[in-house]
């Protein structure tokens, strides 16, 4: 196990009928709200009144960012960062899922940059001070709610990257389950492949010795696999959506993370497939994730592969290359059974583009030298074709 720091300060409020802390919380920080959101749908479940009421009745001073896309693009930060100028904002309040969040999250830091934001991105600036954020999750899927990553679209150059910093961790986050009742079947599925491969992404690490961060990885990717059903079959069960939120900040907060070094595979390819088609991220990453699997499964790998199939789906299989075929084979399955789309054409993505969508995934990216199987173009390229039928592993 590697040396690492692991310092995830968020004050967590997890359940249900927790909105009147929401004043006092505020209140720590100013009365000046920046409130983010997304297309509109906190304001068909209500939570948009719920919110509005308590800040309303405490004499806070709102101004709305609306229309946030589900892949948060650069022109929506700096509508932000003016907004924050023009109304002295003290504190943004961001209410929705992961994209909502990431997109507050570089608000913040750009209020106090000098440079366009995107510098901040792409540059890959340091990131100083960033207004407090305090967030609502509507979503589980992400994480955002309880690490200091982001990930902001650029739709003119067809990029879709990552930053980071340690002031960007959100000071204090609102888990409500009962928020997500009204979330779609497939952004549910989509969620729980997202978190599903944010454990896959530091499972696969090539760091020795570090069982308890892989003994906690294989609990919440059980966790995810048992929930996700009964949230789509019962989508107001409140212990699957309470389960699935928690494993939701539990996969990507550090702690099956930290103590592990080496880039992750699946969402610098992913990341090309979503800037360049704007599709679903939790989608993309279902797809290629048992391509990916397929790929990096060698005579180095197949044991750690063969402990993902035995710890996480209870594979009985003795010879670890057969009992790793397996577990791949039942990803596979299981994301398709969630009735995610399994092949890139459903979702509207042919070959056109995967030679330059590789080239940029190695390029802005460490999977060519730091990836748990390294990847260069030609791998990224194959592991894309893979994507185009449906497969079958045994």
């Amino acid at each position: 196990m590697e040396n690492f720091r692991f310092d995830v300060a968020t004050d967590i409020r997890f359940g249900k009928d927790r909105w009147d802390e929401l004043p006092e919380v505020l209140n720590q920080f100013g009365k000046n709200i920046l409130l983010v959101y997304g297309g509109g749908s906190i304001k068909k479940n209500g939570v948009y009144q719920n919110i509005m009421s308590r800040l309303q009745e405490h004499d806070f001073n709102v101004t709305e960012l609306s229309g946030v896309e589900p892949n948060p693009r650069i022109e929506t930060v700096r509508k932000g960062i003016a907004l924050c100028h023009e109304n002295q904002i003290d504190v943004i309040l961001p209410v929705g899922g992961g994209s909502t969040i990431d997109c507050a999250k570089v608000i913040g830091a750009g209020v106090f940059y000098e440079g366009d934001p995107w510098d901040l991105v792409i540059k890959k600036a340091n990131v100083g001070k960033v207004l407090p954020l305090v967030t609502v999750l509507t979503l589980a899927a992400t994480g955002s709610e309880m690490n200091r990553g982001a990930v902001i679209s650029n739709p003119k150059t067809n990029q879709k990257l990552g930053l980071g910093g340690w002031e960007m961790l959100p000071k204090v986050s609102f888990l409500d389950p009962t928020t997500t009742f009204t979330v779609p079947k497939n952004q549910t599925a989509a969620g729980s492949a997202d978190i599903f491969s944010h454990l896959t992404e530091n499972y696969f690490k090539r760091t020795a010795g570090t069982d308890i961060q892989d003994f906690v990885a294989e609990g919440i990717f059980r966790t995810v696999i048992k929930n996700c059903p009964i949230a789509l079959k019962y989508p107001d069960d409140y212990d699957a959506r309470a389960n699935l939120m928690w494993a939701s900040t539990l996969a990507l907060n550090g702690l099956t993370g930290s103590g592990k070094t080496g880039a992750w595979s699946c969402h610098p390819i992913e990341h090309e497939l979503s800037a360049f088609y704007d599709i679903t991220h939790g989608v993309g990453l279902a797809i290629l994730t048992p391509r990916w699997m397929n790929y990096a499964l060698n005579e180095e790998t197949e044991e750690k592969f063969a402990q993902f199939a035995r710890n996480v789906w209870g594979i009985q299989e003795s010879v670890n290359h057969l009992a790793a075929k397996e577990g791949i084979q039942k990803t596979y399955d299981y994301f398709k059974a969630c009735g995610i789309p399994m092949t890139l054409p459903e979702v509207g993505i042919d070959e056109t583009k995967f030679s330059l969508m590789a080239e940029q995934a190695v390029k802005h990216s460490q999977i060519a030298t730091d990836a748990y199987v390294p990847l260069d173009e030609q791998a990224v390229e194959k592991i894309l074709r893979e994507c185009l039928t449906e497969s079958n592993y045994l």
